[in-house]
């Protein structure tokens, strides 16, 4: 379905295209906005997720910031439904927020259900690396592409797929963990329990952790009079000369280069596209990831891969749940 066609389906009575709430749920900020079929993000809000105060506070102040948006937007129309992204496990078709590791505590949380309660209109669930390479596909640098594929780079590390034009969601509606692929058998804890998966080196919450640890062991380093230290810190005190810095940064962008390159090989995609916090470095990380695919993924794939950076920024997990709620509506016309 094309874009216009999409636009004309889900337009209401009075003619108007639709406009949709997002809410993004992520393990350090809250985002919110409305969306309309354009991609455009209205009445943005941004606020710390302080997920120790458990789900029903954050819930609470999330719904608040929904509110809130939806009055500053200033449309002429009512929301028409509700997108959520958040990260998985979770259980799409039944709205049902199982246990996902970056929110501990928020176990089997119904929250499709409390957010059609609390905005009067359906409600739809999503994993967030899933919503945001929809949006990335939709709207964002992804666009006009058959096969992309999508990484969010953030306190965890998520996937997403659009393969052959549709969006890749697997059996249950969890596929695409892709920061759970093996690159260091034996490896690190990641919070899924397994070790050595690629979250555990790459995300900002572990590129913080590997560079505090080396410091605890001695590592000579101005990171040692950083606090709190962070991945962005680290980046750029590699970019200042820091040598354990460097080091640090180096084996992230290995890390995250062969499995770049194992996914360009499994999927052979047009495009990987590199989202969420880490990725504000920039070429720093892109440059190194790209040199990796380049250089060692199979031919002819590693010709037809390009890896950029997110079109959509800071507010990709916005639009990518605007965008679900938005083609949820598309689908009940048509099989209305």
């Amino acid at each position: 379905m094309n874009e216009a066609t999409r636009a004309h389906a889900t337009r209401g009575a009075g003619g108007a295209d639709p406009a949709v709430l997002a809410l993004d749920i992520g393990g350090t900020k809250l985002a919110v906005g409305v969306v309309t079929t354009d991609g455009r993000v209205h009445a943005l809000t941004v606020e710390p997720t302080r997920r120790w105060e458990g789900p029903d506070a954050v819930i609470a102040r999330l719904f608040d910031m929904g509110h809130r948006a939806v009055e500053a937007a200033g449309l002429d129309r009512p929301v028409s439904a509700v997108g959520i992204s958040c990260g998985g496990p979770l259980d799409s078709a039944t709205g049902v927020l199982i246990s996902p590791p970056h929110l501990p505590g928020w176990l089997d949380v119904p929250l499709g259900e409390m957010t059609r309660t609390e905005f009067g209109v359906p409600a739809f669930l999503e994993n967030d690396a899933t919503a945001a390479a929809l949006g990335e596909h939709r709207f964002g640098a992804a666009r006009g592409t058959t096969t992309m594929i999508y990484l969010t780079i953030s306190t965890g590390v998520g996937g997403g797929a659009v393969i052959g034009g549709s969006l890749h969601r697997g059996a249950a509606g969890n596929g695409g963990e892709l920061g759970h692929v093996m690159v260091r058998p034996g490896g690190r804890t990641c919070s899924c329990g397994r070790r050595g998966c690629l979250e555990a080196y790459v995300s900002g919450t572990n590129i913080a952790a590997r560079a505090s640890e080396g410091i605890r062991a001695g590592r000579t380093t101005s990171l040692a009079a950083v606090d709190p230290l962070t991945a962005a810190e680290v980046a750029a005190a590699a970019t200042a000369g820091d040598a354990y810095a460097r080091e640090v940064w180096d084996e992230t962008t290995d890390v995250l280069g062969q499995a770049v390159t194992d996914l360009v090989n499994v999927f052979e995609p047009d495009l990987v596209v590199l989202g969420g916090g880490v990725t504000r470095s920039g070429a720093m990380l892109l440059d190194p990831v790209a040199e990796a695919v380049a250089r060692d993924a199979m031919p002819p794939a590693a010709k037809a891969a390009r890896v950029v950076l997110a079109g959509l920024g800071d507010v990709v997990c916005v639009v990518g749940a605007g965008v679900v709620a938005l083609d949820a509506l598309t689908t009940e016309v048509e099989h209305a």
